[in-house]
């Protein structure tokens, strides 16, 4: 990890999912009270475990969410892009991270702190009230998607009505 100037990344700063829609003077300073840094591929960017409250959003790159597990090494999640988020549950709560993230290629990072986005909210309400909106859509998309991942793996496990037909089956003379 390396931290960088985020002044070249002005552009793609207000195309990411929870700026795209403010005023390029709103964009400016959340520029301004960012961190920029670049990560190599396989590269660590969060631990699970780790207590951070950072928001932050990929630039450019792609990195990969994954649970650590004794047995198999790790659990893939899923994949986030350029202009996507993570880490935004931490500007709410004040938890563990559930997951590790990992640069699966070179990528530069944004983040901004708890704090920083707070004063943020104070200073421009108007900008700060779309930021959280777009915060709690981006929550709620990545709620649906674990849910339907859920049914899907409900809907694979054996139904208890095939264990019975089988037994019964099995107990036929």
């Amino acid at each position: 990890m390396k931290e960088i100037d985020g002044k070249e990344f002005a552009k793609t700063v207000g195309r990411i999912i929870v700026f795209k829609y403010l005023k390029p003077e709103a964009v400016k300073k959340i520029i301004s009270i960012s961190r920029f840094y670049s990560y190599g591929k396989d590269e660590k960017i969060i631990s699970k475990g780790d207590l951070s409250n950072d928001l932050c959003a990929v630039l450019s790159g792609t990195v990969h969410v994954v649970v650590p597990e004794k047995a198999t090494g790790s659990v893939f999640i899923s994949s986030i892009g350029e202009g996507d988020v993570f880490g935004e549950a931490g500007i709410f709560l004040n938890v563990k991270r559930t997951a590790d993230v990992v640069s699966a290629d070179e990528s530069v990072i944004l983040s901004i702190t708890r704090e920083d986005i707070i004063n943020f909210i104070k200073s421009q309400p108007e900008a700060g009230i779309k930021i959280l909106m777009l915060i709690i859509y981006s929550l709620l998309r990545k709620l649906k998607e674990a849910n339907i991942e859920l049914a899907f793996e409900r809907k694979a496990d054996i139904n208890q009505n095939d264990i019975d037909a089988m037994v019964e089956e099995v107990m036929r003379e």
